[in-house]
């Protein structure tokens, strides 16, 4: 007989969703209800999300079509699915089977990588505004530069799980150096000050693991936010889809192609570009039945640079809408405020108050 202590009421939520489902519960916990979940539209009422073919950027025949329609996509959508990206599959399999053994690890094996006190890389659940947790367990680490590694995260992992994930994060390095790159050029930034800015940048992954709930409708994986990056590339290891996007104000699901990656423009993109391409807002459904798995990578500008609107963009017809400000302290206010729809990017705007 299960002690009293196992019981869902007095389960503490910021344990482990993945251990909360395995103890019996009638309904949803309360501090998992997300009350206002907004409008919800199926896939089929809107048109489908764009498609960016790499290979076609990459062919001197086809990159000026490809280029003009991936400008288009980050002005009107701000997230495309990337095909023909040239990450192996063999090592997407690889990710997907060392993923779902690190959370398949007895939850003592996990907690040796728990969030401490006052951080916000390792392993755990998340905390959202009002103090309702998503319904999901993560494992984020800022895994660029090298010496902003936590020693007790990414060094002391599995070292199978470790080895393939370096490949992964090195692959994906040279991915979103391609992605930035071509985004400068459909921009006509300068694209020496892109890469001086993204070069050798914050780089940081998120593994999540969104169990089935027996209410989904009461629930979110993760809140809606937008991401405070410059670009993120996301990665849905095991092909159940949850992904939902905030377009023309309504929430539409992303069904993810066999073999692709989702890339999205964070609010750096959308501040760098001043205002052109859009950083979306998305958040996570969660499955009655199925597990759901992703891992994310985020793709920043190196801690020495500095975020505001492309100096090559501005001029007196194009003034600048957002604010200059360290990366450092970028990243330092964002951490300090909750996920809340497009917020941080609404406190990065000039204010007709500042005078400009």
């Amino acid at each position: 007989m299960a002690s009293p202590t196992a019981t869902v009421d007095n389960f503490p939520p910021a344990v482990s969703v993945q251990e909360l489902i395995k103890q019996p519960f009638v309904s949803v916990p309360q501090s998992y209800v997300q009350s206002d979940q907004g409008i919800f539209k199926p896939a089929d009422c809107f048109p489908s999300v764009p498609t960016i073919d790499l290979k076609l950027l990459l062919s001197e025949e086809t990159a000026a079509l490809e280029l003009e329609k991936l400008h288009s996509t980050c002005k009107e959508w701000g997230l495309f699915q990337l095909v023909n990206h040239g990450v192996s599959s063999s090592l997407l399999e690889n990710m997907r089977n060392e993923i779902e053994e690190f959370y398949n690890l007895p939850l003592e094996e996990k907690m040796k990588y728990k969030i401490r006190q006052g951080d916000v890389e390792g392993y755990g659940t998340v905390a959202t505004i009002g103090r309702i947790f998503d319904w999901g367990d993560r494992f984020y680490m800022i895994t660029n530069p090298i010496h902003r590694r936590k020693p007790h995260l990414l060094p002391e992992l599995p070292s199978s799980l470790r080895n393939n994930l370096e490949s992964y994060i090195l692959e994906l390095q040279k991915l979103s150096m391609k992605l930035v790159g071509f985004m400068a050029k459909a921009l006509k930034i300068d694209r020496k000050e892109m890469e001086e800015m993204f070069d050798d940048g914050m780089q940081s992954v998120r593994m999540t693991y969104y169990p089935p709930c027996p209410q989904p409708e009461l629930v979110l994986g993760i809140f809606p936010h937008s991401d405070a990056t410059g670009i993120t590339i996301l990665n849905q290891i095991n092909g159940v889809d949850g992904l939902q996007i905030k377009k023309d104000g309504v929430w539409i699901p992303v069904s993810f192609l066999e073999g692709s990656l989702v890339v999205n423009v964070g609010d750096i993109l959308e501040i760098l570009s001043n205002g052109l391409y859009h950083s979306i807002e998305h958040r996570a459904a969660v499955n009655s039945e199925k597990e759901r798995i992703s891992i994310a990578f985020f793709v920043n500008p190196k801690f020495e640079a500095e975020v505001g609107p492309a100096a090559s963009l501005i001029n007196s017809q194009n003034p600048p809408l957002f604010r200059r400000i360290g990366m450092e302290k970028y990243v330092k206010d964002f951490f300090s405020l909750k996920l809340n729809g497009k917020s941080y990017l609404e406190h990065m705007k000039v204010q007709i108050e500042d005078g400009n």
